[in-house]
């Protein structure tokens, strides 16, 4: 729902709010209900037992802290030039994503059932 709504402001020639729809309605709901259910559970705390959700919070914190400061360094405007730095960056995540999931920085991420693969 919230990609149609992007795309039907953008091509109302409102780009700077599909970005900030974008921005506001993935990564900060990713963010911050990462946690949720750890407030809310009724019996008790649950513990995080995957170490890597940790880390894939700080790393969604600090895309939007990215977002904040390469917009405003740009003058919040929206070009090309921004436009690639913000592909770098989303690569550079899903690197570091796909590597703490692989378990490259340590034993971040046990596997769910016993396996001898």
């Amino acid at each position: 729902m919230n990609a149609l709504s992007s795309l039907c402001v953008a091509k109302q020639g409102f780009g700077d709010m599909a970005v900030s729809n974008a921005i506001g309605s993935n990564v900060f709901d990713i963010l911050l209900c990462r946690r949720r259910p750890a407030l809310v559970h009724q019996d008790g705390p649950i513990t995080e037992t995957r170490l890597c959700l940790t880390y894939s919070t700080i790393s969604l914190f600090s895309t939007v802290i990215f977002l904040i400061v390469a917009t405003h360094l740009n003058g919040w405007k929206l070009d090309k030039k921004y436009g690639i730095i913000l592909l770098i960056w989303y690569l550079i995540f899903m690197i570091f994503a796909s590597l703490y999931e692989l378990n490259v920085f340590g034993y971040l991420n046990p596997p769910e059932c016993p396996s001898p693969y």
